[in-house]
């Protein structure tokens, strides 16, 4: 017995051997065995997006930080535009990476981590765009009356922009040109703002004409679903766009960044539609109306005209009886000149006569005046 106590072991023992590839895929299959499925809550860092279209990042909490990688084809399945940052809750597998000796989460799906830091994060963007000035009630411009052509930025298929257009049609038939995007989902922030950067570049010189006010709108949906216009691209562009801009995202209780940033904000897509033109009959009503108070108008001033007039003629003299009176004198005087001269002469030449007489009889010739 003390023999068996003291004597060697052989050597390495009951131990297995394996290989660094063995151990490696034992340490994978362990780890994909017992977490095939998880769902695991952080905050992305180290972002980075590679060429090759995978997308590699770090989730971290407050004690511990673990790796993360988006394939290629998982991308446009995500949910959202991961950024650094941004607290998630991401949705995979957990699968190691032997030439590295590491493992890694490997991601499906993310989801924001809770509306609370989700609103966290689009109140801190709303306040550094609100202290850039994007938000100035004085860069806002006016929604035309009339617009000629109207620009529509939304999602092809839905209902928005059947309601949309329907409205138009019942209010005040306008052309309208469609950008379609999409509304949610990777890459739908970057669309979005191609297409309001898309009409605001027009000219109208192409065979697209340029519109004269820009609707961009989407149906109701969760905060998340909403996220493409809380981005910040999507907001620069809004307040930027050269062309008066109305949005309508959501239901009238939604509120998104881009309705801070528009010339006008709209609670519903129909709303927008109806903000964007008036109602044909009700401004030919009021056109009608404008018309007969214009004619009234006019009719009240002639008529004080006329009796203007009238009160200046009533106060001027009566010129052709001033004028045949003047006439009767002159003629009067006419007459009354022809009779008095030959009497004066005929007096003068009496005097003449009867002075001469007076000089031959020898008498003083009296001077006469």
């Amino acid at each position: 017995m003390h023999e068996e106590f003291g004597a060697a072991p052989p050597s390495g023992g009951n131990v297995p051997e394996y290989t660094v590839s063995e151990i490696s895929g034992a340490i994978r299959r362990t780890l994909e065995g017992s977490f095939s499925r998880v769902r695991v809550r952080g905050e992305i860092t180290e972002f980075k997006r590679y060429p090759s279209g995978h997308l590699y990042f770090s989730l971290k909490d407050e004690q511990g930080k673990i790796s993360g990688v988006v394939w290629r084809g998982s991308v446009s399945r995500l949910g959202l535009v991961p950024e650094n940052g941004l607290e998630i809750i991401a949705t995979g597998k957990v699968s190691s990476y032997g030439e590295r000796s590491s493992y890694q989460l490997v991601v499906e799906r993310m989801e924001y981590a809770g509306e609370g830091a989700l609103l966290a994060r689009i109140e801190r963007l709303r306040i550094r765009l609100g202290e850039e000035g994007l938000f100035d009630p004085a860069r806002k411009q006016p929604i035309p009356l009339l617009p000629r052509v109207i620009g529509v930025v939304t999602s092809a298929q839905g209902a928005v922009l059947h309601d949309i257009c329907t409205t138009l049609q019942r209010r005040f038939p306008r052309p309208v040109v469609v950008w379609p995007v999409p509304v949610q989902g990777e890459g739908a922030a970057a669309q979005i703002v191609a297409a309001i950067n898309g009409f605001s570049a027009l000219d109208g010189a192409g065979a697209v004409p340029r519109p004269d006010v820009v609707i961009v709108a989407r149906g109701g949906g969760s905060l998340e679903d909403l996220m493409a216009f809380n981005d910040e691209g999507v907001v620069r562009a809004a307040a930027a766009c050269s062309i008066p801009l109305i949005s309508a995202v959501g239901h009238e209780t939604d509120t998104t960044l881009i309705d801070f940033a528009s010339d006008r904000r709209a609670p519903t897509p129909t709303a927008a539609a109806e903000m964007a033109v008036p109602v044909r009959s009700e401004l030919l009503a009021e056109i009608a109306h404008r018309a007969a108070r214009a004619t009234g108008a006019l009719a009240r001033q002639l008529q004080t005209a006329r009796l203007r007039l009238d009160r200046a003629a009533a106060a001027l003299p009566d010129l052709p009886t001033l004028v045949q009176t003047a006439r009767m004198q002159l003629d009067d005087r006419g007459r009354r000149l022809d009779v008095a001269l030959p009497a004066l002469v005929r007096r003068r030449k009496a005097d003449l006569v009867g002075g001469g007489a007076a000089y031959a009889c020898g008498g003083n010739p009296s001077v006469r005046s």
